[in-house]
């Protein structure tokens, strides 16, 4: 996960339920003014309601602060995300939109995008449950089933790879582990807004030095990064840097072992599900990794792999698009062509720099001018894409 700003704003924020919501029939339950706004300043978070009618919501998102902030809709544990928009600069407004099925939530602003955040209260949602009627909520429901089976297919290659990864890593393979360390954490880079759903479990996995909070431990994918692939003491802050002992490599790689296998446990339980607006926005939100991270060479610091995470995630967000495209053609011809163009844009474009299978070129050694291509090409999709949420739910 990378938490720096956006490239351009714009989209709404991930929205992961672990309820079997369905598109509601009415088209807002919001505001008279048609959406719930949130003020984020530097020590608040101030929500207009507390409540609200179920169905879809729209929360409009104002950083008054000086650092880039974030808005959480969390689930009746405080946790589990239901609902995010991410990268919001001081002076941006951005909308989070999300289908709220009744039950009780918590709203929160995360100035600096580290830490507890500020201003948790109590969110309400009450009424009826939202359901469809005919052919449209056949497609729903199927849509959910595929996307539901391709995050537990890439959960369940994970596992297995991560295990392999681990193995080379603690036994003191190192070239093998390197080799193994970006294509392994395709998988994982795929279907990065499902763990994000889960609570503290993808800080745990993917969480880099930079986004870790005082005094909390840094573990994870990027941890063990960072010691096979071991910076020069000007690229770490001036200090040497010193290697992990064995028992430190069995300590990370045993919790990252863990970790991975709770992710799998999650998603394989009988009640794990999504909604159309959480596939959506689970595209919105790979592409956000991207514009993130990715095309600014701030994910893998040490490995400089960006471009095999950029491919994932370029891999993730069209799976899920594809799975309620036929949905958004019947609302909206005009988007989806749009969408459609720029992700074969987008791909062809990376793929001029290798591929998963045969490798890419690493990141520090793009160019400037071919680093902008594809930060505009990232930022050309997700304009259109961020308005896939509201068409399909609309």
């Amino acid at each position: 996960m990378n938490l720096k700003p956006l490239l351009a704003s714009g989209g709404a924020g991930v929205v992961l339920l672990a309820l079997a919501g369905c598109v509601p029939n009415n088209p807002s339950s919001s505001d008279a003014a048609g959406a719930i706004t949130v003020d984020s300043s530097a020590d608040s978070c101030t929500v207009s309601a507390d409540s609200a009618t179920s169905g879809t919501l729209t929360f409009s998102v104002t950083n008054s602060g000086d650092q880039v902030t974030e808005f959480y809709l969390l689930g009746d544990d405080g946790l589990r995300i239901v609902g995010e928009v991410e990268n919001v600069g001081p002076g941006i407004s951005r909308d989070l939109v999300v289908q709220a099925q009744p039950g009780d939530y918590y709203t929160v602003c995360k100035p600096g995008m580290v830490g507890d955040g500020v201003g948790k209260a109590a969110f309400t949602v009450s009424g009826d449950r939202v359901e469809l009627d005919g052919d449209l909520q056949a497609q729903v429901d199927q849509a959910a089933t595929n996307y539901v089976a391709y995050v537990k297919d890439q959960v369940a290659q994970l596992v297995t790879g991560t295990d392999t990864f681990l193995d080379a890593y603690t036994s003191g393979d190192d070239a093998t582990a390197r080799s193994l360390y970006a294509i392994t954490r395709a998988n994982y880079e795929r279907i990065e807004p499902v763990a994000e759903s889960f609570g503290d479990l993808d800080p745990e996995i993917d969480f880099r030095e930079a986004d870790v909070a005082e005094g909390d431990e840094w573990t994870g994918w990027h941890r063990i990064e960072k010691d096979l692939f071991p910076p020069t003491a000007a690229e770490n802050g001036g200090v040497e840097y010193t290697p992990l002992t064995q028992d430190q490599r069995t300590m990370y790689a045993d919790k990252l072992r863990d970790n991975t296998q709770e992710l799998y446990d999650a998603v394989h339980d009988p009640s794990y599900t999504v909604t159309i607006d959480a596939i959506s926005n689970g595209a919105i939100g790979l592409l956000e990794e991207v514009a993130s991270g990715k095309i600014t060479g701030e994910e893998e610091i040490w490995s400089h792999t960006d471009l095999w995470d950029f491919q994932a995630n370029l891999e993730g967000a069209k799976v899920a698009y594809e799975g309620v495209r036929d949905i958004a053609l019947e609302k909206d011809p005009k988007l989806v062509d749009e969408i459609d163009q720029r992700f074969q844009t987008l791909q062809s474009t990376l793929a001029t720099y290798g591929s998963l299978d045969s490798g890419f070129v690493y990141y520090n050694d793009l160019t400037t001018e071919q680093v902008k291509q594809l930060a505009d090409q990232v930022n050309a999709l997700s304009e259109p894409l961020s308005q896939l949420t509201a068409t399909l739910v609309g």
